[in-house]
């Protein structure tokens, strides 16, 4: 376990450069997403120096912790509490899908805490749950 974090710590330090798209500077509408040049005059599909490094297989993360998140945690995306049985306290980690309602949060983080498994995106349902309350309290005063 020391050792990946080892390597964690590694990869977050490795100076790697931004791979970025050639034009995205000129137009608003590029995504910042790498896309390999392919004019036959561009500067960077000839490889200058000065206008940027290619994506290559040496700047990769090691295959220990490819994909890992940064706590040295698995991330296991879940989107119901019956998919939280069998998973590994130790070494995986929850990450509660977007499409997944409040609801439906509260029972996955109430039921990965019974199991002591840790969730990335926990979010703070307290309120939540508390809201609908307090306004039939003062509904209830006024009425009176």
């Amino acid at each position: 376990m020391d050792e990946i974090r080892r390597l964690i710590r590694v990869r977050t330090r490795h100076n790697k450069p931004a791979f970025k798209r050639r034009g995205l500077h000129r137009k608003a509408r590029l995504e910042d997403v790498w896309r390999r040049p392919r004019g036959l005059q561009s500067k960077q599909r000839a490889q200058f120096k000065a206008k940027g490094a290619h994506p290559r297989p040496g700047y990769g993360s090691p295959v220990t912790i490819r994909g890992m998140h940064p706590s040295g945690y698995e991330e296991v995306r879940v989107f119901t509490p019956a998919e939280l049985v069998g998973l590994i306290p130790e070494t995986q980690a929850v990450r509660i899908a977007g499409s997944v309602g409040n609801r439906k949060r509260g029972e996955i983080q109430a039921r990965a805490m019974e199991l002591g498994l840790k969730v990335l995106n926990a979010k703070d349902l307290t309120r939540a749950a508390e809201a609908p309350v307090a306004e039939t309290e003062e509904e209830v005063t006024e009425d009176e």
